[in-house]
Order: structure tokens, then C-alpha cells, then sequence
């Protein structure tokens, strides 16, 4: 990455200038306390370091620190100068044809680092009740969540995709009282759900159990045992929820079941554990954790007065079990409202003896649904606007897009009307056309031209073989043809690299397509000024070879978003 390249240039200047007693009076340089930045004006280079902050240890003005730690450089394929504390680097055509050589060269790997320190990684997400079908607040943890798995792949890590199926609580038992009125209505019985707004709390009157009922009669006697329903209702909505997962492009290795955890005994195993360890103590009938010890703000019941276990028991042996089955590293994406839950857990994790530290929890904002400049309120519990309508309204493509397009702690306001248009407005739009129009003049090189006065066709500009050889057999000396017009593109493409590793390192999504969005703006600027299809051959193959390096790296960075990226539109 040539940012890292020129500051660890610096860096080790710094190193030699100490070294040889150059630097005032410093005795010493921690590596990774510089930043690299782009300067403001750039015809002071294309890349700045600020050594201003050295002046407090050497005792000298920035610029003769400045100056200092330029001796120590030995400038190749570079120019180097000095403005204040600022050390501007300005490089040469050489370096921008070994970044697009690289991208020819790596093609689906490009970006991807090539040493990193490995995790084995268990990535928890969406995690739904098994009570209906998702509203979009579950879309955004789905689509944000496969692309963080996506990224982390790419990255290097192994990751693990497991979804949580909260199908212990009295919640299964509302889903079978719930379908047990929709069959009787069904059966033309005169039966409702409660008005009073306390009783209706305790259903899911929802249309979407109307089909289960349905469904249900077909295949069985009409039944008042409510837990043959509770099973049937689970089955047919968690089949539901895996459906439009797999539409979604959301591929879980795991489905992993709160029940089955009770049954296997594992949540009264960690409970002794936490006991046996001293954690524990009674009051008022209960049981209670001592996770104020570990930076919570109070002790938690784990066991109520009437012997049941609270919802952290569960949690406290599920997160026990995933570092059991041999994870490195634990990354759960929550809702901002189990923001209190944070502490509690990762306190129960120290208390048995395992590294807090390891567990990350990604707190993320919810989805306001925006439908003609009016928000659109949701909820299981009356008609609501689900994942699968939206889907169906704007497109596999749009609705992912925009859901990653901001960091998982903002709030995002989805505007429907605006992510069906076709224009540069739609961000998803954009960089997809840039794709397309990209495909298209590759297209257009290689294809005959058909003259519409007399029919005939001339020679296509070059041979697919041609093109092919061009990619294949890449000669750096090409690119020098347009690697002045095309330098900040080049640059731009070269980018993508500490992208992929800042976004993997922080866990963001939204960088990458803030990414794509600006080298699509870069590319169409640069297709609106320069000719790529031209008389000038050498010209011309310097320039698609830049579009095949344009085109890697967008299908790259889209396929870590799981957006699709068109040839044609």
C-alpha cells in the first residue's frame, strides 16, 4: 500500500536521524504515532506526513525537523519536499503502472493482504424469535452482518456464521395461542384477538399467521393442544425466515436453538460453574451474580425466587459454549437497546475464566422506513412492513446496499422512493452503472462496428485475443501512455487495499461503499474527459487496461457486499 509504504519511510528516516543525533533532542521514536494524509492542495504532492509532533521531544522548529528526517531519505520513483512540519511526497508514473500491474496480476485477490494474524471467528447476527416473519430492523443486522463475514473472509480470518433462535421463552407459547384463533376463525368460529392493549400483548395478531392456519387444516385435524401448535407455528416461520435469509444472500453455517441448549443441559452447567467459583449468592429468594466485580453496574439475577432462570442464565452458557467449541474471537451484532446487556455478559465471561476482551459486541441503530417523505411504523403485533416487502419493492440489490451504506451505529433513513430511481442519486445505482458502462466499453473494443449507411462492418479497435494478451502479458510501460490523465483513478484503485484492511480491523461495512461510490465517481469523471475507444492504439490498450483494473476491483469490493454487479443495464 503506498501509504504504508511512504510513512514507513518516514518512520525509519526518523529512526536514522535519532540514531545519527540529527533530531534535536530525541532520543527515541514509538513506530505508528504519524499519520498519512492527502495534502489539501495537491500540487504539494499526493501524499503528506506531519512531523510537527516531534517537536516537543526534540526541542527544534517542525521544519527543521522536517528537513532532518528528508536527508534520511533515499527518494525512488519519488519526489520529496517540505512545507512546515510537512514532509509532501509526489510520486512518478512508475509507481501508479506498478499498482494497475498488480491489480491485473491478482485479479479476485486483489486486496486482500497477504500476511495478517489469523482468527478463528464465531460472527452471531440477526438472531430473531422464531414469532414472524422479519421486519426491516432485522434486514439491516442481515445484510450488515454477511457483509462483515464477507469482509473478514476476504481479509484472511476463518469465520463462522451462527444465528441464534431465541425458541425458549413464553414468546412460542403467544405464537400457539396466537394460530389457534386464526384456525378457529378459519372454521368460521366468531373469535378475536383482545382489544384491551395489556391482553393483546400476549398474541401475535399479525395477517401472517392467516396462511399458517390455512396451511395447518390441510395437514392436520383442527387441535386445542396449544404446544402441538406452538411446534407447528415455530417450524413454519423459522422456514420462513431461512427462505428469505438464502434470498437475502444471507448464508448462516448454524442455526443454533436456545431450546436445545436448555435440554443439553449446558445452561445448568455453567450456572454450577459460577457457583462452585463463589459467584453466586442469594437474596430475596434469587440467585445473583456478582458481575459488579467485573465492571458492571450492579449484581443480576441469573435465578428467580420461583427457580426459573432469567435470560442471562441462557446467554452466560451460550456465550460459554462458543468459545468451547474453539473460536478465537466472538463478534455479536445487537440491537443499540441490549446496550445495558454488553457488561453482564462479558462480566460472566471473565467470572468463569474466560477473556472478555475476546467478545466484541457491535451495538447498531435501527432502520426508519421512509415512504413518500413519511416514516412507517412497524411491529409483529398489527400489519407491518416486513423485510420481505421491501425486498419485493425495491430489490435484493437496493435494499442491501442501502442498509450497509452507514456505520452500523447511525441510524439509517431508508428512502424507498429514492432507491427504486435510476440515477446518480441512488447511490447503489451509481456505482452499478459504473460498473456496467465499464463492461460495456470493454464490450465495444473487442465487437465489429457496423456502419449504418452501408452495412458493413469494419474491424473491431482490438481482438479479444489482443485484450486477453494485454491482461495476461501486462507490460507496466503501457499504463505510462495515460497515467497522467488517469493518476488520481490510480491512485483511487490502490486505495482499495488499506480500505479492506481499515474497514476489516474497525468492522465497518459503510467504508466500503463510501469506497466504491468514490472510485465510481472517479471513473466517470475520467471516461467523461478521456477517450477510451480511440486512433491512438497504444493509447487505447493503455486505457482498457485500466478498465479491467477498474472493473476487478468494483467486482471485488461488490462481491464482499453481496451486491450484484451488472454487465449490462
Amino acid at each position: 500500500m503506498l501509504k504504508d509504504f511512504f510513512l514507513n519511510e518516514v518512520e525509519d528516516a526518523i529512526l536514522k536521524a535519532i540514531k545519527e543525533n540529527k533530531l534535536g533532542q530525541a532520543s527515541e521514536y514509538q513506530r505508528g504515532t504519524l499519520i498519512i494524509e492527502k495534502p489539501k492542495n495537491p500540487d504539494f504532492g499526493d501524499f503528506a506526513v506531519n512531523v510537527s509532533s516531534l517537536a516537543r521531544s526534540a526541542k527544534i522548529a517542525p521544519p527543521m525537523i522536517a528537513n532532518a528526517v528528508v536527508e534520511n531519505l533515499s527518494p525512488k520513483n519519488y519526489t520529496v519536499s517540505v512545507v512546515g512540519g510537512f514532509i509532501n511526497f509526489k510520486i512518478e508514473n512508475t509507481f501508479l503502472a506498478d499498482a494497475v500491474a498488480e491489480i491485473l496480476a491478482k485479479g479476485k485477490e486483489y486486496g486482500r493482504p497477504e500476511k495478517i494474524e489469523k482468527e478463528k471467528i464465531l460472527l452471531e447476527y440477526v438472531s430473531a424469535n422464531p414469532t414472524g416473519p422479519f421486519h426491516i430492523g432485522h434486514g439491516r443486522w442481515a445484510a450488515m452482518g454477511s457483509a462483515l463475514a464477507n469482509l473478514l473472509k476476504f481479509y484472511g480470518h476463518d469465520v463462522y456464521q451462527e444465528f441464534y433462535i431465541n425458541d425458549a421463552g413464553s414468546q412460542i407459547q403467544k405464537l400457539g395461542n396466537s394460530l389457534k384463533i386464526r384456525i378457529q376463525q378459519e372454521l368460521g368460529e366468531k373469535v378475536d384477538f383482545p382489544t384491551d392493549e395489556i391482553e393483546r400483548k400476549n398474541y401475535y395478531p399479525g395477517e401472517y399467521l392467516i396462511p399458517v392456519a390455512k396451511k395447518f387444516l390441510t395437514e392436520h385435524e383442527p387441535t386445542d393442544d396449544v404446544q402441538v401448535l406452538s411446534d407447528y407455528a415455530k417450524k413454519e416461520m423459522e422456514e420462513c425466515q431461512k427462505k428469505l435469509l438464502e434470498e437475502f444472500r444471507v448464508h448462516f453455517d448454524n442455526f443454533y436453538s436456545e431450546l436445545d441448549l436448555h435440554k443439553s443441559g449446558k445452561v445448568e452447567e455453567s450456572y454450577k460453574a459460577l457457583m462452585a467459583k463463589g459467584m453466586l449468592y442469594e437474596r430475596d429468594g434469587a440467585m445473583w451474580f456478582k458481575s459488579s466485580e467485573f465492571g458492571d453496574d450492579q449484581d443480576r439475577v441469573i435465578k428467580k425466587a420461583d427457580g426459573s432462570n432469567t435470560y442471562l442464565t441462557a446467554d452466560i452458557a451460550y456465550h460459554a459454549d462458543k468459545f468451547n467449541r474453539g473460536f478465537d474471537r466472538l463478534i455479536n451484532i445487537w440491537g443499540a437497546d441490549h446496550h445495558g446487556y454488553v457488561a453482564r455478559v462479558k462480566a460472566s465471561l471473565e467470572a468463569l475464566g474466560y477473556n472478555p476482551d475476546k467478545l466484541e459486541i457491535l451495538l447498531g441503530q435501527l432502520v426508519n422506513l421512509v415512504v413518500n417523505g413519511e416514516e412507517v411504523r412497524m411491529g409483529k403485533r398489527k400489519n407491518m412492513v416486513t423485510l420481505d416487502d421491501l425486498i419485493e419493492e425495491v430489490g435484493i440489490d437496493a435494499t442491501r446496499y442501502w442498509m450497509e451504506m452507514r456505520n452500523i451505529d447511525m441510524t439509517l433513513d431508508f428512502d424507498i422512493e429514492l432507491a427504486k430511481r435510476s440515477t446518480d442519486e441512488n447511490p447503489v445505482f451509481y456505482v452499478q452503472y459504473a460498473y456496467a458502462r465499464v463492461c460495456s466499453i470493454l464490450r465495444n473494443a473487442v465487437n465489429e462496428k457496423l456502419n449504418p449507411e452501408t452495412g458493413e462492418k469494419s474491424p473491431a479497435p482490438i481482438s479479444k485475443e489482443e485484450l486477453d494478451d494485454l491482461v495476461k502479458n501486462f507490460d507496466k510501460n503501457i499504463i505510462l501512455k495515460t497515467a497522467d490523465t488517469a493518476k488520481t483513478l490510480i491512485l483511487k484503485l490502490e486505495e482499495f487495499k488499506s480500505v479492506i484492511v481499515l474497514s476489516a480491523q474497525n468492522r465497518t461495512v459503510y467504508t466500503i461503499c463510501r469506497y466504491v461510490q468514490e472510485l465510481a465517481s472517479e471513473f466517470h469523471s475520467f471516461y467523461n474527459s478521456n477517450r477510451v475507444i480511440c486512433e491512438d492504439k497504444e493509447l487505447m490498450k493503455s486505457r482498457l487496461a485500466l478498465m479491467v483494473a477498474i472493473k476487478t476491483t468494483l467486482k471485488n469490493a461488490l462481491d464482499i457486499l453481496a451486491v450484484s454487479a451488472p454487465e449490462k443495464m
